[in-house]
């Protein structure tokens, strides 16, 4: 049984009111932890802390903020199983992915230890001869973080890692259902050396944290990745501090596939893209475009694949794992329900489950639906689960017009051995992260984040470490 605590100023702790709430496994539903939930002294302590903090560490030189991190990417090394098994127990992922899910994070930090070093300000040419100007780019204050469960060591990481190579303090809001793996990841900061006040963990209701860390005047910016609904939001609560806000929302990922397509590959990518973590992905394919030359042919081929892919206990080494809660199960039902209903064709799957009888937590079979067409909530509404709805298109621009027909724009994928149309394809779907002939397509060195309403702000790379940054000017006069 876990006993997770936050960390507030150096320090693990209760909550003031020692208050808490129970995290199961969502396969068994079974209580794995009980987490401290934060109380308004907790949450004015983690904010006020960060904020004395930041001083302090925005002094330190690049070099030596890169320290702290090398030491934190060693220990996430060290330790990646126990990371891992932690990531199955209170999401449901299988533990293979689990593994590729800490690696994947340790990347960032990784990369960041770099990045920071490489952050550079530039002499600008005067206009009067006894002027000396210059821009600097420096940390804009403490930040705020606030994730969901579907990834919940790497969404906090690839936010955090940026923000303290650039020299901001972080505080960190994980997702209710997932706390556990964070309080895991602030041991390893603890035993990194970090100084006090520079990483802050709170936890509890999403709401009322938000909604202090937003009228909090000390921090600067908040880093947010969840709903669209939420980001707008916390958009709109951002104007009474003016907070720089970096927002990474829903998605409705299309994916092409043109008759000159490698069909094999384009499966194996669409299988991979779609049904990692059981869909619940943000960037996993929503909708397969298919060209009508050979639109059964990829489903012939679809469907061979999709029938090989096991589900069940994360750990136990099935390729799938459960749906996170009731309410994510019962939109996935509702769904295919209503494809079905209007018409669509079962391939194969299409049944959900207790995982164990009426005790256990929910299941749902690697689903692939064909003749899908856009009156079919399926094509609108982000599933955020293993149902892989297939339309069939005749003509290139069709396709486009297909892939952009929604309000979100944050991944796309496309397979073509055509070199121009690859091109074609690039500058014609608006979406912010395109895969072309690959589903995957993440990487610490590589811009993510969306647009229209998938939100703005980009995280890894080079990128990535501009949302913590501000440009400062400066004009000296030497005579």
């Amino acid at each position: 049984m876990f006993e997770g605590r936050l960390y507030i100023d150096g320090a693990f702790r209760e909550s003031a009111d020692k208050e808490g709430f129970e995290v199961r496994n969502p396969y068994t539903l079974a209580v794995i932890g009980e987490q401290a939930a934060a109380a308004d002294q907790d949450l004015a302590d983690a904010f006020d802390g960060a904020t004395r903090a930041f001083d302090s560490w925005k002094r330190l030189t690049a070099y030596e903020r890169a320290g702290y991190l090398r030491k934190l990417d060693q220990l996430m090394k060290t330790h990646e199983r126990e990371l891992a098994e932690i990531i199955t127990l209170e999401n449901g992922k299988p533990l293979g992915e689990a593994l590729g899910e800490v690696r994947y994070a340790a990347s960032y930090v990784t990369w960041y230890a770099e990045e920071g070093i490489r952050v550079m300000g530039e002499m600008i040419p005067e206009h009067l001869p006894h002027l000396r100007l210059k821009a600097n780019r420096v940390p804009i204050g403490p930040t705020g973080i606030i994730t969901p469960w579907n990834f919940p060591l790497a969404m906090f990481v690839r936010k955090m890692a940026p923000a303290l190579a650039a020299g901001c303090t972080v505080v960190v809001k994980p997702a209710k259902a997932t706390p556990l793996t964070a309080v895991k990841l602030f041991e390893l900061i603890h035993e990194a050396g970090f100084p006090k006040g520079v990483c802050q963990l709170i936890t509890g209701e999403s709401k009322g944290i938000g909604e202090a860390m937003m009228a909090h005047k000390g921090i600067k910016k908040v880093s947010f990745t969840g709903s669209t609904a939420v980001g707008k939001a916390l958009l709109r609560a951002s104007g009474d501090t003016l907070k720089k806000l970096s927002l990474e929302l829903g998605g409705h990922a299309p994916f092409i596939v043109f008759e000159d397509a490698d069909l094999k590959k384009a499966v194996l990518g669409a299988v991979e893209s779609k049904f990692r973590n059981c869909g619940q992905v943000c960037i996993a394919t929503n909708r397969v475009l298919v060209q009508a030359s050979v639109y059964e042919d990829f489903i012939e081929i679809l469907e061979s694949e999709v029938k090989k892919l096991t589900f069940g206990d994360g750990l136990t080494g099935v390729d799938m794992g459960p749906i996170i809660n009731e309410a994510g199960y019962e939109k996935i039902v509702s769904h295919v329900e209503d494809a079905l209903a209007k018409g669509a064709r079962l391939i194969t799957g299409g049944r959900g489950m207790r995982s164990r009888g009426e005790e256990g937590g929910f299941l749902f079979q690697p689903t692939i639906l064909a003749d899908v067409t856009p009156e079919m909530r399926i094509t609108r509404e982000e599933t955020f689960g293993p149902v892989l709805p297939v339309m069939v298109f005749t003509e290139e621009q069709e396709a486009y017009d297909l892939a952009n027909s929604t309000p979100y724009g944050l991944a796309a994928y496309a397979y073509s051995r055509d070199l121009s149309r690859s091109f074609r394809i690039t500058e014609s779907l608006d979406f912010g992260i395109i895969g072309i002939n690959s589903g995957r397509i993440s990487a610490a060195q590589a811009p993510f984040g969306g647009m229209k309403e998938s939100g703005f702000g980009r995280e890894g790379g080079r990128y990535g470490i501009e949302d913590y940054l501000v440009l400062k000017y400066t004009a000296i006069a030497i005579d």
